[in-house]
Formats: structure tokens, sequence, C-alpha cells
């Protein structure tokens, strides 16, 4: 027995000192990501994702790290490794690939896009990483959470987005503001493919006559032979799923050809300052876009604070920004819940926590977020929220006046 008990006191002694050498060991937690900074997809993640990566790596460690139960109940610092995926879904996969096996990351931030967000989801299901997707309109949320319990999806999808649009455009033409005619473009990628699947039945259960309803391929250039054969049409709303390079695009051809629908509403880029500041707020009052947020709310206020204090006095995007911002903040209140670096524990804490972010308190449902903003516009130089009318903040929409 007494032999019993000096080979039990060494064991226990023995997996004390490792567990200190363990804590001990961890130095820094590595956060991985790879997003668009060459390619088409550069400048919406360029305004979107690496900002706000960049802005939640400095706060962290600002305040001393990660804290971690498992590191002897201290902060432990963040290191970021991050790739370039060039706007391609091959290369996204490549570099998720890459820091799950090679740089052996910790976590694994998801990257921007809904095409790369759906590429990328079997790798960090393989790896077992949570995937915290953003940047990802998609109507198959509920289903690819049930395929990889660890992805979850805060963004929404075609049938919530397009179909809040399609509900203020009823409305509109319901008091009179608007006819009946609608022209729609999108582009052949993810988020465009989603949008117009879920437009497309919307506009024909309300009634709209769809006198134009074709794609673009993704990279487009010269976007003006649409914009023309679309102002032939005479529609009274214009609706662009695009992408940030296009919005600009779609907003440059329509003031050159003098195409002034009572509504015209582009997709992504629409909600970003930069939109605002290429082309004068007066120029793009009344523009509708994909997105929104309750600009008013005093957590949202600090938030444009410090990304422009962070980022050179750029602001966030009215979208994704601060989606982008609270989803690492699920994750940094996942990781310190748990108290280790558990990927498996922290993926079922983000499906089942509720979470404190600068959007409000966050809860998922299936892994899925409920009911997030869906349609803003741009009113005196700011970017409000439209759509859902439930949600705090929500403005009246009002008529797109003639281009200036």
């Amino acid at each position: 027995m007494r032999k019993h008990l000096i080979g039990t006191l060494a064991v226990s002694a023995a997996l004390m000192a490792a567990g200190l050498v363990q804590a001990q060991e961890i130095k820094s937690i590595k956060i991985g990501t790879a997003a668009a900074k060459t390619g088409p997809g550069a400048g919406g993640a360029g305004v979107t994702h690496w900002p706000n990566v960049k802005l939640w790596v400095a706060q962290v460690n600002k305040g001393g790290g990660i804290l971690l139960k498992s590191a002897g109940n201290k902060r432990v610092p963040v290191e970021l490794i991050e790739y370039d995926d060039r706007s391609s879904n091959d290369d996204a996969v490549k570099a998720i690939e890459r820091l799950a096996t090679q740089d052996k990351a910790d976590f694994i931030i998801a990257p921007w896009g809904t095409g790369a967000n759906l590429a990328t989801a079997p790798v960090f299901a393989k790896y077992g990483y949570p995937q915290i997707a953003v940047t990802s309109v998609t109507d198959k949320g509920p289903e690819l959470a049930k395929r990889w319990p660890n992805s979850f999806w805060l963004l929404g999808g075609g049938q919530h987005m397009a179909g809040s649009l399609v509900e203020l455009l009823k409305k509109m033409n319901a008091e009179g503001k608007i006819g009946k005619k609608v022209a729609m473009v999108h582009v052949a990628d993810g988020y465009g493919l989603d949008m117009v699947a879920g437009a497309r039945p919307a506009l024909k259960a309300a009634g709209f006559d769809v006198v134009y309803d074709k794609s673009y391929p993704l990279g487009t250039q010269d976007l003006s032979p649409i914009v023309n054969e679309i102002k032939g049409l005479n529609p009274d709303a214009f609706i662009a799923f695009s992408y940030p390079p296009d919005t600009f695009g779609f907003t440059e051809q329509s003031k050159i050809a003098g195409f002034n629908p009572k509504v015209f509403y582009v997709g992504v880029g629409g909600a970003f300052p930069v939109y605002r500041n290429k082309f004068s707020a007066a120029t793009i009052e009344g523009v509708m876009g994909t997105g929104g947020w309750d600009v008013a709310s005093p957590k949202i206020q600090d938030y444009i604070k410090a990304h422009k204090e962070a980022n050179g006095g750029n602001e966030p995007d009215a979208w994704a920004s601060s989606v982008q911002y609270a989803a690492l903040e699920m994750l940094q209140q996942a990781i310190e819940r748990v108290g280790a670096l558990d990927r498996a524990a922290v993926t079922k804490e983000l499906g089942s926590g509720e979470f404190d972010t600068v959007i409000g308190k966050l809860k998922l449902k299936g892994n899925v977020r409920e009911n997030p903003w869906a349609v803003g516009q741009w009113q005196g130089g700011s970017f409000y929220g439209l759509s859902p009318t439930n949600l705090p903040g929500a403005h009246t929409p009002i008529l797109k006046p003639a281009w200036k």
C-alpha cells in the first residue's frame, strides 16, 4: 500500500508538472485567416474582412490577450497568420489546408465571400475547426450546419435578403410611389445566384413585371451594355446583386447614361463608406444596397470610433463589418469560457451560448443568425437600415432623386 501511495503521488506530481510545462509553453494563440488581397474580391475583403480582423487582434493584444485557464489562468496574446487567397476559391481551400496542417493554427477565421466560404467548409470540418461564416449569403445555412455542425452562418440568405427588398418595393408600389416594372441583374457567383433565387419567386408573388433578368460573369469590366439595355426598358426599380467592383461600375455607368429609376439598388459595396466618398453623399442620395445597421446604437458608435482610429480614419461598412467584428468577439468569448484551445469544446459553445457583441446579444438557432439586416439606404450621407422594419433604428425608404 505504501508503494502504491508513493507511486500515485509520483504520477500526480508528474501530471502537475506536465500541466505546468504545458501552461508555460502556450506563448501565443495562433489564429490564421485567408482572404482576398488581390483580384476581384480584394475590394470587399479590404473593407469588411482585413480591417476588422486586425482591429480585433490589436484590441485583444492591447488587453493582454485571450484568457486561458489552461495557461495558468493567464492572458495569452494572439499571433495572426494571414494569406492572400487571390479571390480564388481553389486558393482559399489550399490556404485553409496549409493553416491547418503546416502552420498548426489553433483557430482559423473564415474567408471573405459566399463562394469561398462554401468551398472551404469541408476543409474546416475535416480538421475540426469552427467556421464562423460572416460574409456569406446563403439560404443553405440550416442545411450546411447540419452537414457541418462546426459551421455557423451569420449574414442571412437570399430568401430573407431579397424577400425583404421585395416587401419594401411592394409597400412603395401600394403607396403609389413606384410602378410594377423591375429590371434585375446578378453576378454569376455564390452571392448573386443565391440572391436572385430568392428574388425571382418573391417578385412574382408580389405581382411585379420583371422586364430584365440576366447574369454577368464575375470580373466583368464593361457594364455599359447592360445599363444601356436596361435604360431602354424604363423600369421603376433597378436591382443589381453585385460585388463591389460591379456596384461601383453600375453606379458610374448609370450616371453617364442618365439612367434614373426611382429605386436604384446595388449589392455588396453599396454600404461601403468608400462608395459614398467616390460619388459624394449628394450623388448617391436614395441609393439602396444590401445590408444596414442601427447607426445610432452606442455600441456601434464606439465601434466606428475604434475602427477609424485603427484604420487611418477609414470607417467600417454599414453591413458586414460590424458582423465580422462580432464574430470575432464570439470566438474570443467562447475560447475564454472553455478556458483552453479545445476546438471541439469551443465549437459547442459557439452553437449553444449567448454572446455580448457590438451588434447586440447574439444567440444562434441551429448555427444560424436569425433576422439580420437585409436592406439599407443612403440618406443625408449616412447608410441606414430599412428592413427588416422591426429592427431597432430602421428608417423609412425614400425615392432616389436624379444623379448629381
